[in-house]
């Protein structure tokens, strides 16, 4: 579903054609619970029109969708983008995209935009876990030019504040899943009390803020996790520490097993950084309403595409003379204007429209598989959906 027009008067400035009204935070609303699972439909009502759930959201690290102009990602039928707040931070910095009028004004975006915290790229760049992650915050070095950084819960919600996201997310420890059970104990505890003090530095009043659960693959500590964090009663809760360091798909539902009993039924639930096509149908069977990963543009860049019998890499001789679509059944750009052949042709001779056109591709083909997935549990038939689709899917 497309964000609804909120506003269709142009505006003086040729470029930019939008404007918030009735400045508010999110709120989520449950239509439905699938009779056999924990599949809810659902929607959202944000400054930009009101969206539906389940949904996945494209990544925009940088103010953009790599590759991709806003109106093309529109065109997907995407509603919430990401953008990361560690990389806006340090390029252009938050002041500039403040000037600018804020991130949806930057990068002409007329639709609802959440910022991650900036966690995952600050704790993959602390090299000695033990003394760069204090009660205060993280000391890292910057990927860029190797600079000296110190990033703590209050500036992280600072910087989101003036990125004025719809969304801003708490700033979590994110703990390798090699960790161990008193690491993750510990680290779970630091979490609530930084997602505490970034509760109180949060100063944007239409700015929605979510906090984060964490604890592995351990049930009481997700517990204990989710039931803290919910205590502080933030707008909205995501299911983090699935997607950061090679976790296994059974630890991954796991952890969504352990924390959806006691998220409420009110607030939208966010499973980070999880983007293959049979974890989002798992994640939503398990009561996740909204998704992001940077995978649909990334293996684009290396020529892999979604389709409905499992990725397909068209860098392969096979496809040098296959002059049909990506997949005949895709309503996506890509697919209703060029041939394998020729995309094939594009990533050989080094030509950046191969990987755009699979990003188009890729993204649509997940929004396309949110969309039949409301469909599924409107007519309470989720499972047997699941069934189907893994029955060509390899």
């Amino acid at each position: 579903m497309k964000i609804e027009e909120v506003n269709n008067s142009k505006k003086e400035v040729s470029f930019f054609f939008f404007e918030r009204v009735n400045l508010m935070k999110i709120e989520y609303n449950l239509i439905k619970t699938e009779k056999n699972t924990k599949a809810r439909l659902g929607t959202i009502k944000t400054n930009y029109g009101t969206v539906e759930t389940p949904m996945f959201m494209p990544v925009g690290t940088k103010a953009t969708v790599k590759g991709l102009s806003p109106e093309e990602v529109k065109e997907t039928g995407s509603a919430i983008i990401l953008a990361n707040t560690y990389h806006l931070w340090l390029r252009p910095g938050e002041d500039i995209v403040e000037k600018a009028g804020g991130l949806h004004k930057f990068m002409n975006y007329d639709g609802p935009i959440l910022t991650d915290s900036g966690g995952f790229q600050v704790f993959s760049l602390a090299k000695n876990k033990k003394k760069d992650i204090t009660e205060e915050g993280v000391h890292f070095k910057s990927h860029i030019d190797g600079k000296a950084l110190f990033l703590t819960p209050e500036k992280s919600i600072e910087i989101q504040n003036k990125l004025d996201s719809d969304i801003a997310m708490s700033f979590d420890e994110c703990p390798p899943a090699s960790a161990s059970y008193e690491y993750l104990k510990n680290s779970v505890e630091r979490t609530i009390r930084w997602a505490k003090r970034g509760k109180e530095t949060h100063r944007n009043p239409n700015q929605s803020l979510f906090g984060i659960v964490q604890g592995g693959a351990y049930e009481d500590l997700r517990k204990y996790s989710a039931i803290e964090t919910v205590k502080l009663d933030f707008d909205g809760y995501s299911i983090g520490g699935v997607a950061n360091d090679g976790e296994s798909k059974e630890d991954m539902y796991k952890a969504i097993d352990y924390s959806i009993p006691y998220l409420p039924e009110n607030k939208v639930r966010y499973l980070m950084g999880v983007g293959e096509p049979i974890d989002i149908i798992e994640g939503v069977i398990r009561g996740v309403d909204i998704f992001d990963c940077v995978l649909p543009t990334r293996i684009a860049r290396h020529g892999q595409a979604f389709t409905r019998n499992g990725k397909i890499n068209l860098n392969n001789a096979k496809y040098k003379e296959d002059f049909t679509p990506i997949e005949e059944s895709c309503d996506c750009y890509a697919c209703k204007h060029y041939t394998k052949a020729y995309i094939r042709h594009l990533l050989n001779t080094g030509e950046m429209l191969g990987g755009r056109l699979l990003s188009i591709h890729n993204i649509r083909f997940l929004i396309r598989l949110t969309e039949e997935l409301r469909e599924a549990i409107k007519e309470d038939r989720i499972l047997e959906y699941k069934e189907e689709f893994l029955e060509k899917y390899h």
